[in-house]
Protein backbone atom coordinates (compact mmCIF):
# COMPACT_ATOMS: atom_id res chain seq x y z
CA UNK A 1 0.00 0.00 0.00
CA UNK A 2 1.12 3.33 -0.58
CA UNK A 3 0.99 5.92 1.82
CA UNK A 4 1.68 10.01 1.38
CA UNK A 5 2.36 11.80 4.41
CA UNK A 6 1.30 15.50 4.58
CA UNK A 7 3.21 18.19 6.83
CA UNK A 8 1.46 21.53 7.13
CA UNK A 9 1.61 24.42 9.15
CA UNK A 10 -1.40 25.24 11.31
CA UNK A 11 -2.68 28.58 11.92
CA UNK A 12 -5.03 29.35 15.50
CA UNK A 13 -6.33 32.65 16.51
CA UNK A 14 -7.08 33.52 19.61
CA UNK A 15 -7.93 37.00 20.80
CA UNK A 16 -6.47 38.72 17.75
CA UNK A 17 -3.19 37.25 18.76
CA UNK A 18 -1.89 34.97 16.11
CA UNK A 19 -0.26 31.25 17.29
CA UNK A 20 1.91 30.43 14.52
CA UNK A 21 2.82 26.25 15.46
CA UNK A 22 4.06 23.37 13.08
CA UNK A 23 2.18 20.20 13.15
CA UNK A 24 3.94 16.42 12.37
CA UNK A 25 -0.43 16.03 10.80
CA UNK A 26 1.12 11.99 9.82
CA UNK A 27 -2.32 11.95 7.76
CA UNK A 28 -2.10 8.81 5.38
CA UNK A 29 -4.05 8.52 2.06
CA UNK A 30 -4.58 5.32 1.11
CA UNK A 31 -3.85 5.01 -2.88
CA UNK A 32 -4.34 1.37 -3.33
CA UNK A 33 -7.45 0.06 -5.00
CA UNK A 34 -7.24 -3.04 -3.93
CA UNK A 35 -6.35 -3.15 0.04
CA UNK A 36 -9.62 -3.62 1.63
CA UNK A 37 -10.36 -0.16 3.54
CA UNK A 38 -11.84 -1.47 6.21
CA UNK A 39 -10.43 -4.46 7.21
CA UNK A 40 -13.67 -6.30 8.20
CA UNK A 41 -14.30 -10.33 8.43
CA UNK A 42 -17.20 -12.35 8.97
CA UNK A 43 -16.90 -15.99 9.14
CA UNK A 44 -19.61 -18.36 8.09
CA UNK A 45 -21.34 -21.19 9.51
CA UNK A 46 -18.78 -23.61 7.89
CA UNK A 47 -15.85 -21.38 9.15
CA UNK A 48 -14.67 -19.78 6.04
CA UNK A 49 -13.68 -16.39 6.80
CA UNK A 50 -14.84 -13.71 4.30
CA UNK A 51 -13.30 -9.69 4.13
CA UNK A 52 -15.86 -7.28 3.26
CA UNK A 53 -15.35 -3.46 2.46
CA UNK A 54 -17.22 -0.46 2.59
CA UNK A 55 -18.62 1.04 -0.23
CA UNK A 56 -20.62 4.36 0.09
CA UNK A 57 -22.57 4.01 2.50
CA UNK A 58 -22.88 -0.01 2.44
CA UNK A 59 -20.51 -2.83 3.60
CA UNK A 60 -20.06 -5.37 1.27
CA UNK A 61 -18.10 -9.24 1.30
CA UNK A 62 -15.22 -9.02 -1.06
CA UNK A 63 -15.68 -12.57 -1.82
CA UNK A 64 -18.15 -14.85 -3.19
CA UNK A 65 -20.32 -16.89 -0.59
CA UNK A 66 -19.39 -20.23 -0.22
CA UNK A 67 -21.07 -21.92 2.13
CA UNK A 68 -22.20 -25.40 2.35
CA UNK A 69 -24.76 -24.41 5.08
CA UNK A 70 -27.52 -22.32 6.09
CA UNK A 71 -26.30 -20.20 8.91
CA UNK A 72 -28.63 -22.31 11.11
CA UNK A 73 -26.64 -25.29 10.08
CA UNK A 74 -28.81 -27.20 7.59
CA UNK A 75 -26.98 -28.72 5.24
CA UNK A 76 -27.78 -27.19 1.66
CA UNK A 77 -27.44 -30.15 -0.73
CA UNK A 78 -24.41 -30.22 -3.60
CA UNK A 79 -26.04 -31.29 -6.82
CA UNK A 80 -23.94 -32.29 -9.34
CA UNK A 81 -26.60 -34.49 -12.00
CA UNK A 82 -27.27 -32.30 -14.75
CA UNK A 83 -31.10 -33.81 -14.82
CA UNK A 84 -31.49 -33.72 -11.25
CA UNK A 85 -30.21 -29.64 -11.06
CA UNK A 86 -33.23 -28.90 -13.98
CA UNK A 87 -35.79 -29.69 -12.10
CA UNK A 88 -34.27 -28.34 -8.65
CA UNK A 89 -37.46 -26.34 -7.00
CA UNK A 90 -35.63 -26.58 -3.38
CA UNK A 91 -32.28 -24.98 -2.67
CA UNK A 92 -29.13 -26.02 -4.17
CA UNK A 93 -25.61 -25.14 -4.95
CA UNK A 94 -22.46 -26.65 -6.82
CA UNK A 95 -18.93 -25.68 -7.49
CA UNK A 96 -18.56 -24.17 -11.08
CA UNK A 97 -17.95 -27.42 -13.26
CA UNK A 98 -18.75 -29.65 -10.08
CA UNK A 99 -15.32 -28.93 -8.89
CA UNK A 100 -14.24 -27.95 -5.31
CA UNK A 101 -10.79 -26.56 -6.50
CA UNK A 102 -12.97 -23.48 -7.68
CA UNK A 103 -14.46 -23.06 -4.61
CA UNK A 104 -11.59 -20.91 -2.67
CA UNK A 105 -11.69 -18.21 -5.32
CA UNK A 106 -14.64 -18.27 -6.98
CA UNK A 107 -17.15 -19.09 -4.06
CA UNK A 108 -20.16 -21.70 -4.78
CA UNK A 109 -22.92 -20.91 -7.36
CA UNK A 110 -26.40 -21.39 -5.73
CA UNK A 111 -30.08 -21.22 -7.12
CA UNK A 112 -32.21 -18.89 -6.59
CA UNK A 113 -34.18 -21.19 -4.08
CA UNK A 114 -31.48 -21.22 -1.69
CA UNK A 115 -31.12 -17.73 -1.63
CA UNK A 116 -34.47 -16.34 -1.24
CA UNK A 117 -34.24 -18.79 2.45
CA UNK A 118 -33.21 -15.58 4.22
CA UNK A 119 -30.99 -17.69 5.93
CA UNK A 120 -27.73 -17.96 3.49
CA UNK A 121 -25.36 -15.22 4.72
CA UNK A 122 -24.10 -15.43 8.01
CA UNK A 123 -25.95 -13.66 10.55
CA UNK A 124 -26.24 -9.97 10.85
CA UNK A 125 -25.63 -10.12 6.79
CA UNK A 126 -28.16 -10.61 3.65
CA UNK A 127 -28.23 -11.44 0.00
CA UNK A 128 -28.11 -8.39 -2.23
CA UNK A 129 -31.48 -7.04 -3.13
CA UNK A 130 -32.46 -5.96 -6.46
CA UNK A 131 -32.37 -2.17 -4.62
CA UNK A 132 -28.77 -3.07 -2.89
CA UNK A 133 -27.29 -3.52 -6.41
CA UNK A 134 -29.10 -0.26 -7.55
CA UNK A 135 -27.77 1.73 -4.42
CA UNK A 136 -24.11 0.42 -5.18
CA UNK A 137 -24.22 0.77 -8.96
CA UNK A 138 -25.14 4.03 -8.63
CA UNK A 139 -22.76 5.38 -6.37
CA UNK A 140 -20.23 3.63 -8.60
CA UNK A 141 -21.43 6.16 -11.41
CA UNK A 142 -24.27 3.97 -13.41
CA UNK A 143 -24.86 1.26 -15.58
CA UNK A 144 -22.12 1.83 -17.99
CA UNK A 145 -19.63 2.17 -16.08
CA UNK A 146 -19.83 0.36 -12.73
CA UNK A 147 -18.73 -2.48 -14.42
CA UNK A 148 -15.12 -1.70 -14.86
CA UNK A 149 -15.07 -0.05 -11.05
CA UNK A 150 -16.08 -3.70 -9.57
CA UNK A 151 -14.14 -6.32 -11.75
CA UNK A 152 -10.63 -7.33 -10.41
CA UNK A 153 -7.79 -5.54 -12.70
CA UNK A 154 -5.76 -7.25 -14.82
CA UNK A 155 -5.94 -10.70 -16.48
CA UNK A 156 -5.19 -12.97 -13.81
CA UNK A 157 -8.67 -14.30 -13.80
CA UNK A 158 -10.41 -12.58 -16.14
CA UNK A 159 -9.86 -12.96 -19.75
CA UNK A 160 -8.67 -10.32 -21.91
CA UNK A 161 -9.31 -7.53 -22.65
CA UNK A 162 -11.27 -7.06 -19.56
CA UNK A 163 -12.34 -4.09 -20.16
CA UNK A 164 -12.43 -0.99 -18.02
CA UNK A 165 -11.32 -3.54 -14.89
CA UNK A 166 -9.65 -1.68 -12.24
CA UNK A 167 -11.10 -2.44 -8.93
CA UNK A 168 -11.84 1.08 -7.97
CA UNK A 169 -14.24 0.27 -6.15
CA UNK A 170 -12.39 -2.93 -3.64
CA UNK A 171 -15.47 -5.05 -5.23
CA UNK A 172 -12.55 -7.80 -6.28
CA UNK A 173 -15.28 -9.45 -8.96
CA UNK A 174 -14.27 -11.99 -10.12
CA UNK A 175 -15.43 -14.26 -13.39
CA UNK A 176 -16.90 -17.55 -11.59
CA UNK A 177 -19.45 -18.21 -14.74
CA UNK A 178 -22.58 -19.72 -13.89
CA UNK A 179 -24.59 -23.07 -14.06
CA UNK A 180 -27.40 -23.02 -16.30
CA UNK A 181 -31.13 -24.00 -15.56
CA UNK A 182 -30.38 -27.04 -16.98
CA UNK A 183 -26.85 -27.98 -14.90
CA UNK A 184 -24.90 -27.80 -18.10
CA UNK A 185 -21.54 -25.10 -17.90
CA UNK A 186 -21.27 -24.28 -20.95
CA UNK A 187 -18.02 -22.08 -21.84
CA UNK A 188 -19.56 -18.80 -22.19
CA UNK A 189 -20.65 -19.25 -19.10
CA UNK A 190 -17.53 -20.25 -17.80
CA UNK A 191 -14.71 -19.24 -15.62
CA UNK A 192 -12.75 -16.08 -17.15
CA UNK A 193 -15.75 -14.82 -18.93
CA UNK A 194 -18.03 -13.53 -16.65
CA UNK A 195 -19.56 -13.02 -13.29
CA UNK A 196 -23.34 -13.34 -12.52
CA UNK A 197 -24.73 -12.13 -8.91
CA UNK A 198 -28.26 -13.12 -7.64
CA UNK A 199 -30.23 -10.53 -5.88
CA UNK A 200 -32.75 -11.75 -3.15
CA UNK A 201 -35.19 -9.63 -5.51
CA UNK A 202 -37.59 -11.89 -7.51
CA UNK A 203 -39.54 -10.87 -10.76
CA UNK A 204 -42.47 -13.11 -11.04
CA UNK A 205 -43.25 -16.62 -9.77
CA UNK A 206 -40.17 -17.82 -12.33
CA UNK A 207 -37.70 -15.47 -12.66
CA UNK A 208 -35.60 -13.22 -10.13
CA UNK A 209 -33.40 -10.17 -10.96
CA UNK A 210 -29.74 -10.65 -10.76
CA UNK A 211 -26.30 -8.40 -12.34
CA UNK A 212 -23.54 -10.01 -14.81
CA UNK A 213 -20.22 -8.27 -15.53
CA UNK A 214 -18.20 -9.47 -19.00
CA UNK A 215 -14.87 -9.43 -19.59
CA UNK A 216 -15.21 -7.23 -22.87
CA UNK A 217 -17.43 -4.67 -21.31
CA UNK A 218 -17.18 -1.76 -18.91
CA UNK A 219 -20.91 -1.85 -17.71
CA UNK A 220 -23.44 -3.91 -15.57
CA UNK A 221 -26.54 -5.47 -16.88
CA UNK A 222 -29.93 -5.75 -15.41
CA UNK A 223 -31.83 -8.48 -15.96
CA UNK A 224 -34.25 -11.18 -14.65
CA UNK A 225 -33.10 -14.85 -14.89
CA UNK A 226 -34.86 -18.35 -14.81
CA UNK A 227 -34.75 -19.09 -10.73
CA UNK A 228 -33.14 -22.78 -11.10
CA UNK A 229 -29.72 -21.17 -12.77
CA UNK A 230 -27.09 -21.32 -10.69
CA UNK A 231 -25.06 -17.68 -9.69
CA UNK A 232 -22.76 -16.21 -7.48
CA UNK A 233 -23.72 -14.47 -4.41
CA UNK A 234 -22.18 -11.28 -2.47
CA UNK A 235 -23.55 -10.75 1.02
CA UNK A 236 -24.49 -7.03 2.74
CA UNK A 237 -23.98 -6.36 5.84
CA UNK A 238 -27.21 -5.58 7.45
CA UNK A 239 -27.95 -1.75 8.76
CA UNK A 240 -29.27 -0.73 11.94
CA UNK A 241 -32.20 1.37 11.74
Amino acid sequence: MKTIRINRICQLAILGIILLFTTSCNKSIDTSVTTPKSMITVTDIDGNIYHADSIGTQVWMIENLKTTKFNDGTPIPNVTDNAAWSILYTPGYSWQNNDISNKTTYGALYNWFAVSSGNLCPAGWHVATDADWTTLINYLGGENVAGGKLKEAGISHWKLPNSGGNNLSGFLALPGGYRDYNGVFGPSAGIGYSAYFWSSTENSINDAWYRSLDYADYGVVRLDLYKLNGLSVRCVKDQVQ
